[in-house]
């Protein structure tokens, strides 16, 4: 981006522009040279690397530059230190051995993306919403006569109505294109005044040659020069009832990664924090989902259960994660609790492919369930201007870590 573009995009924003002291614009300087350092040393090098710098000092979205590389390095420096640490990937991610890790081990995994949380709280704390997620989705199903059976077993009956099965992709990307039309209409209330090009963005079906390339849905975030898409698979549309897209709109697109994604690009975050505060992004694409239900976006009651069950796969699986690496439940024991939990799969994470996924990246789903909580608990009852507000200070300087989700009001 030009700097003629960045002003603009900020002007764009309402932001008030206060063009930094020569000192302040130095110590940026540094402090970028001195994390594309840190990015290259082991963790223990790294951190004493960035020692020297005052955080009070910088913009902030440096701020949080260095915040999150100091708390992610931190963990990281721990991690290298376990016997069972095993190999590595780029990004000092260590990864677990072949066996069960250790309690203190899965901690730090879920540290590393997310900040500092106790698995066993996060365990009771998803419980918790899993049961109230049931509890509301029962409340539901006995509106369309459907009491009786597990909350699985009922989402399972209700995918199978060929009444809200689509025959043709054609008209699913319509239903999903009339949801994001009132999406867009829904963003300043949401979210306060976006530069234009954060919401021009559309929905289109993978073409035949990505499907026959065996590509799955992506997205595209929008710039000042881009317009921003999500293009969502639809290759086996009668796993796509029309009653779980509304939900996906909001996630994927708004007010959802977007909307987030597209600011992050104004705080150009460095690469250390997007690695160490990654579990935000899914957290923000899940909070977009529940602030598009109570906006009133999922008026009809099947909506509001696709928009359940995706919640409830996010907690499912979360929940799964923790029984799988912290209880130790086998493959199929995990299964069973998630058909009994959501029935049917979410459509990109069918249990086959999923469970062993889970069982590779320990505490990782576990990351984006809590980011969400975490941005739903800072948030809280706000309304009006001071959600705006509220979500402002979530979005304009970029994803952070769950420390400072808190520290952000």
């Amino acid at each position: 981006m030009t700097a003629f573009d960045r002003r603009s995009v900020i002007a764009g924003l309402g932001a008030s522009l206060a063009w930094p002291s020569s000192a302040v614009a130095q110590d940026t300087e540094k402090l970028s040279a001195a994390l594309d350092g840190a990015a290259t040393l082991p963790p223990a090098q790294a951190l004493a690397s960035l020692r020297g710098f005052d955080d009070r000092a910088l913009p902030p979205a440096r701020r949080l530059d260095l915040l999150t590389a100091r708390a992610g390095l931190a963990v990281d420096a721990q991690l290298a230190a376990l016997p069972q640490a095993g190999p590595r990937k780029a990004g000092y991610r260590p990864l677990p051995d072949a066996g069960p890790i250790t309690p203190g081990h899965y901690a730090l995994l879920l540290a590393r993306p997310l900040g500092r949380v106790d698995p066993r709280a996060a365990q009771r704390r998803l419980t918790r919403e899993l049961a109230a997620l049931h509890a509301r989705a029962a409340r539901l199903f006995a509106t369309l006569g459907m009491a009786e059976g597990t909350i699985g077993a009922r989402f399972t009956a209700l995918w199978q109505d060929e009444r809200f099965l689509y025959a043709d992709p054609a008209a699913a990307v319509a239903d999903m294109a009339r949801s994001l039309a009132a999406a867009r209409m829904r963003v300043p209330a949401a979210v306060g005044p976006v530069p234009a090009w954060c919401t021009d963005v559309a929905v289109r079906s993978l073409s035949p040659a990505e499907i026959a390339a065996g590509r799955n849905g992506y997205r595209i975030v929008p710039t000042p020069t881009q317009q921003g898409a999500y293009i969502v698979d639809l290759k086996q549309l009668r796993r796509r009832p029309s009653w779980t897209l509304p939900s996906v709109v909001a996630h994927e697109l708004l007010p959802g990664h977007m909307i987030q994604l597209g600011l992050e690009g104004i705080a150009a975050p460095h690469p250390l924090r997007i690695d160490y505060a990654a579990s935000f992004v899914e957290g923000w694409g899940i909070h977009a989902e529940a602030l598009a239900a109570a906006e009133g976006a999922f008026r009809d009651p099947r909506v509001q259960l696709g928009h359940l069950h995706w919640l409830i796969f996010r907690v499912a699986r979360a929940l799964a994660d923790l029984g799988i690496h912290l209880d130790r439940w086998s493959l199929d024991a995990a299964r069973a609790h998630l058909v009994a939990w959501q029935g049917e799969p979410a459509y990109f994470a069918p249990y086959d492919t999923e469970l062993p996924r889970i069982a590779r990246e320990p505490a990782s789903r576990v990351g984006e369930a809590m980011a969400w909580l975490a941005i739903a608990d800072a948030v809280g009852t706000r309304a009006g201007r001071r959600r705006i507000a509220a979500h402002r200070r979530l979005l304009d300087h970029g994803r952070m870590r769950i420390e400072q989700i808190g520290n952000s009001f």
